[in-house]
């Protein structure tokens, strides 16, 4: 028998992701979400400021762009970064809310919007007393409660939902703190030297230590024997929106990497007047004179110990007695 998987895609994939915020709405044109009081696009998310043990009281509107009504499940969600490219997401409605989204009580949690129309609901913020000081990011989602054949072999579902940014901070002290963790370099080197070209992969953990929301910078660095330089870039690929509490990893590929080299890579990340390095260090050899050294060291080494016995025994001495 077989059984029907449903699969929570949310149109927040298109449209809470991404690089820093645009000014437009958060929409798939089908339905759009965004704070009341506002033209559609011209307040495209909610800024809020709230002391820790206060509630606050807003309004989100959620407009329908069909011709037929449609009926939405509205919540409170909280952000985070995402494992494939940092972008900004959301959790669903299922997964536990332990910050914005926990806060958020919508006075609907169920909404039908007729044909080309809009409804506005009312929602309150409370923030608990001893709840962290910083950025607190989510969204208000609006989940259509549609399940659309996604059309393939196998039975599978597909729900959509559009959800608008929050971007709380919950009034104290703000701590912006950055980190470079787990460094690491792989390197694709050629059989022969001096045949065919050569690249490496530096792999590295991007970690927001702090409790703001942080927009980094990265350059990379690599520096060869004797101080020289091989290579000196900024990075691309780097959210511009690092979120509190959230680490991503990232890659960066190093086209012409030396082939005969020893020395370091470093990378710098900035933000918000703080700066970490982190570096490792690489040895770069072809195939071929790796496994000349691999033998060539232990074979040289085997040699001197006899040697070294041989003028330790002496002459006409029984090497077990030397």
């Amino acid at each position: 028998m077989r059984s029907k998987l449903y699969v929570l895609l949310l149109s927040a994939l298109l449209v809470l992701l991404g690089a820093a915020p645009q000014a437009a709405a958060a929409e798939n044109g089908e339905w759009a979400v965004y704070p009341a009081a506002a033209k559609l696009g011209s307040r495209p998310y909610f800024y809020l400021s709230v002391d820790p043990g206060t509630s606050l009281t807003d309004r989100v509107t959620v407009t329908n762009k069909t011709a037929a009504p449609l009926t939405f499940r509205l919540y409170g969600a909280d952000a985070y970064n995402t494992d494939r490219d940092g972008g900004f997401a959301v959790r669903t409605q299922q997964e536990k809310q332990t910050g914005a989204g926990a806060w958020i009580r919508p006075q609907r949690t169920r909404v039908t919007v007729p044909a080309r129309s809009a409804v506005t609901v009312p929602y309150t913020l409370t923030v608990p007393a001893d709840a962290d000081p910083g950025d607190h990011p989510g969204a208000l989602v609006a989940l259509d409660e549609r399940i659309s054949p996604s059309g393939g072999s196998v039975a599978m579902g597909v729900q959509r939902a559009v959800g608008a940014r929050v971007y709380l901070r919950v009034n104290g002290p703000t701590v912006p703190a950055l980190a470079v963790e787990d460094i690491t370099l792989a390197q694709d080197r050629p059989l022969v030297p001096g045949v065919g070209g050569s690249s490496a992969v530096v792999s590295y953990t991007l970690h927001n230590r702090g409790n703001v929301t942080l927009n980094p910078k990265v350059a990379l660095k690599a520096e060869g024997l004797f101080g020289r330089t091989l290579l000196a870039r900024d990075l691309g690929g780097v959210p511009s929106e690092l979120l509190p509490r959230q680490k991503i990893r990232l890659t960066e590929r190093w086209s012409g990497s030396p082939q005969f080299d020893w020395g370091d890579v470093t990378l710098t990340a900035s933000a918000k007047g703080v700066k970490e390095t982190g570096t490792v260090s690489f040895l770069a050899l072809p195939w071929l004179a790796a496994g000349i050294l691999l033998v060539a060291v232990p074979t040289g080494f085997l040699g001197l110990r006899m040697r070294r016995r041989r003028a330790l025994s002496g002459p006409g001495t029984v090497p077990g007695e030397a």
